[in-house]
């Protein structure tokens, strides 16, 4: 795998990973007590904690991305017994 492809790769899943992981710990104005200012989505989340969560997101795209890495480097499942793949033999 070429850095842009594995760069791609990690991009990807990092935003998958993301819009998994935005949903955890969420809490409404509504659910933790705090008032509603008028004009404003009562469902609106009281702290959003991104930081957290991107750094969450990181550790675990990291770690899909090693998994990824590995099957693609000692292809523990060939790539050419899977139906679906394209003819990767020949290299450009």
């Amino acid at each position: 795998m070429d850095w842009p492809a594995g760069l791609a790769i990690y991009f990807i899943l990092w935003w998958v990973t993301l819009f998994a992981v935005l949903p955890w710990g969420i809490k409404s104005r509504t659910e933790s007590g705090e008032e509603v200012i008028p004009g404003t989505d009562a469902g609106a989340p009281a702290r959003h904690g991104l930081l957290i969560k991107a750094g969450i997101t990181t550790i675990i795209a990291a770690i899909a991305w090693s998994f990824v890495a590995w099957i693609w480097i000692y292809q523990p499942i060939p790539l050419d017994s899977i139906p679906f793949m394209p003819d990767l033999s020949n290299e450009y």
